[in-house]
C-alpha cells in the first residue's frame, strides 16, 4: 500500500486530514494531534498508545521511532515500507 492509498482509505472512513510533522506528510485528527506520518525513508510512523499493540508491531518488524534527535518518541513506531501491508491496520489501531 502506498502513502497516497492509505490517506485515501483512512480519510474516507475517519475525520482526519493530511498535514505535516517534521517536514513529512502526516495524518492529523481534527484536534491537531498526529496519528501517523510518511517518514523520509518511505516507512510509516504511527502512534500506538496501547502497549500490547505497540509490542505486537515491534515484534512484527517495526522499530521504535527516533526522528533523528537521538531520542525515541514515546508510543511511536516506524513501520518499514516492506511492511506496508500492515499500515492500514496499524493506523486503524492508532485511531
Amino acid at each position: 500500500m502506498s502513502w497516497e492509498e492509505l490517506v485515501a482509505e483512512i480519510t474516507a472512513r475517519h475525520p482526519l486530514r493530511e498535514s505535516k510533522m517534521f517536514g513529512m506528510p502526516c495524518l492529523k485528527r481534527e484536534s491537531g494531534k498526529v496519528v501517523a506520518g510518511h517518514w523520509k525513508d518511505g516507512g510509516l510512523t504511527v502512534k500506538l498508545t496501547d502497549q500490547a499493540q505497540r509490542e505486537a508491531a515491534l515484534a512484527a518488524g517495526a522499530e521504535p521511532f527516533d526522528p533523528g534527535m537521538g531520542r525515541v518518541m514515546k508510543e511511536w513506531v516506524l513501520v518499514p515500507a516492506s511492511r506496508s501491508h500492515d499500515w492500514l491496520r496499524l493506523v486503524e489501531q492508532a485511531i
